[in-house]
Order: structure tokens, then C-alpha cells, then sequence
């Protein structure tokens, strides 16, 4: 079933990069070379993690991309950072140029696979950093692992606003493997104009890959992972143990945020809402929301959201 435009344009953050002469086999062929050198590292002995690893600090921020985006989504933060922390950017598994295939979309596990990454890197006074489902993929890591890390940054997380089971439900059966694959030039593109308050010129890279990799062989198991998120979101809510989180904890929204929360299902809702009912429930956090700001905050005012990190990582 397609999907009409506004529908998918509520519950889908889509991804980018760049255009290629030809034909791509894999999806990791239609992604423009990334501007930093890619690094590999193995979890679980057959997944391969592609992150890339730039600038040096005491402490090191471990940035963890939403759905359906990935690592240059951190672009214009780790220009900025670098110069003062060691920044590490991963795909998540079934992203970018991740293994893809076979892997698991539950939030425990993309945990499990943040901790791992951790491990074999050996990297420490880690930070995590994550956007919409990375916040919630951050979240569930810390809640696993709570001595091994003292900050946490949740940019738009998701996870904060609920669901009940039927919306739940409802979610599942039209956000569907078919609908990703499906979606045209046109939805997409509305998709992206969503994120944004915006829509920043610098972000057609992004789109432009994101039409290319349609053309991969590989492609449907992309859109299984993006689906797969969806639903690892849905069946692993995080709200309920939100007051487990001990470190000291930023939440950034933009004001604008045109994603969160889903007007279709959650009307009544406002972001000011979802961000107060989500940090409110957090000991030792502080809520920030970034005016004229959407959804891609990272993207859409970066030079706002290096500022807000830098103040806090400093304190």
C-alpha cells in the first residue's frame, strides 16, 4: 500500500547524501565518499560498525544517528567540535555503510551495539549524543550501563512522547516495508521539507541520495531497518524509565519541531509538552528548546545546538 504524502510525512524522517554516474549495487554505493575517513570495527562477529573518528579531548562524544538518517548527519557538529573533543560517529546497524541484512532494530540491541563499540575502541569519558531514535537508542544505553557514563545529550529524542497500544498498533500496519520502498520523488522530498523550520540548500545532498539508493540491490533490507526502528521504538518505549536516568542529562528540541509529536495520532500535544513531560521525568536534566528550529536540529541550527553543547559539556 502507497502511502498518501501528509501520512508519511507524520511518522517518517527519511536520509541523504549524494548522486552517483551509475547504478549503484549496494546501498553503500550510492552514499558519496564521507568527509572523513570511514573505520570499521566488528560486533557480534559478523555485523561490521562503520563510524568515522576525528579530533582529540578528555572526553569523547559518541554521536548516534536517528531513523533512516546516519552519521553525516553530524557533519556540522563535529566541524565545530572537533577542535575540543574526539568525536566519534557510527551507522547504525543497517545504515550507511553498516552491515545491513539480518540485523536487529531493537533499541536494547542497537544498545548492545553502542556498548560494544565503546568497548573495542576504548574509548573513554564517553558522552552519548543521539537525534530522535538515537536519543532513544541513548537513553536505553545508559539505563543499561549506568556507571559507565556521567553526561547524556538527547537532541529531539524520541521516546519521550507515548503511544498507546492501538496507535501502536495502527503504526505498524500502514508504516509498512512496501511504503518506504514505494514512496516518490515528491514524498520524499515532503518528508524532508518536514524536518527543517527551513530547508537548509545544503541538505539536497541528502536527498538526492536518498532517490539514489532506490536503486540498490539491497535496498529493501534498508527499508527493513527502517521500519524495523520504527517498530524497535514502538515495542521498547522508554518514558516509563526515564526517572532511572541518573547522569546529567541535556534535551534539546527545536520549537518548530514539525515530527514530534505526530499531529495525527497525538493531536493535542504540543513539543512543549512532549520535552517537559520527558525531562521532567529525568533527575538531573535540563530542557532547552531552539526557536525557529525543527526537527533536524543538528542540520537546521547547528550553529545554536554547538553552542548549547559546548556550554554544557564545559560545566
Amino acid at each position: 500500500m502507497r502511502l498518501p504524502a501528509t501520512l508519511l510525512i507524520l511518522i517518517i524522517v527519511m536520509t541523504g547524501n549524494a548522486t552517483f554516474a551509475q547504478s549503484p549495487t549496494k546501498v553503500s554505493d550510492a552514499i558519496a565518499e564521507y568527509k572523513y575517513p570511514v573505520k570499521y570495527v566488528e560486533v557480534d562477529g559478523n555485523t561490521q560498525i562503520a563510524y568515522v573518528d576525528e579530533g582529540e579531548g578528555v572526553q569523547t562524544l559518541l554521536f548516534i544517528h536517528g531513523l533512516a538518517t546516519y552519521l553525516p548527519s553530524w557533519y556540522k557538529n563535529i566541524d565545530a567540535l572537533k577542535s575540543e573533543y574526539r568525536c566519534v560517529a557510527i551507522d547504525l546497524p543497517g545504515y550507511g555503510r553498516s552491515t545491513k541484512g539480518n540485523t536487529s532494530n531493537k533499541m536494547s540491541d542497537y544498545a548492545d551495539v553502542v556498548l560494544k563499540v565503546i568497548d573495542q575502541l576504548e574509548l573513554n569519558n564517553v558522552v552519548l549524543v543521539g537525534h530522535s531514535m538515537g536519543g532513544q537508542v541513548a537513553g536505553t544505553t545508559v539505563l543499561k550501563s549506568p556507571d559507565q557514563f556521567e553526561k547524556l545529550i538527547l537532541l529531539a529524542p524520541a521516546g519521550f512522547e507515548t503511544f498507546k497500544s492501538e496507535q501502536a498498533a495502527w503504526l505498524k500496519t500502514v508504516f509498512t516495508v512496501e511504503s518506504v520502498e514505494e514512496a516518490t520523488e515528491e514524498q520524499i522530498r515532503a518528508n524532508w521539507a518536514l524536518n527543517f523550520y527551513n530547508l537548509p540548500a545544503d541538505v539536497e545532498f541528502m536527498i538526492q541520495d536518498r532517490l539514489k539508493m532506490m536503486e540498490a540491490e539491497d535496498f529493501n533490507d534498508y527499508c527493513k531497518s527502517v521500519v524495523g526502528g520504527m517498530n524497535g521504538m514502538l515495542d521498547e518505549p522508554i518514558f516509563d524509565q526515564l526517572k532511572n536516568i541518573k547522569q546529567t542529562t541535556l534535551v534539546v528540541y527545536g520549537a518548530n519541531d514539525g515530527l514530534i509529536p505526530n499531529q495525527y495520532l497525538n493531536p493535542g500535544l504540543t513539543i512543549q509538552m512532549v520535552g517537559e513531560n520527558g525531562a521532567g521525568q529525568i533527575p538531573k536534566a535540563t530542557l532547552k528548546f531552539i526557536p525557529e528550529c525543527g526537527h533536524f536540529i543538528s542540520f537546521d541550527k547547528p550553529e545554536e545546538i554547538n553552542e548549547i553543547l559546548i556550554e554544557f559539556l564545559s560545566n
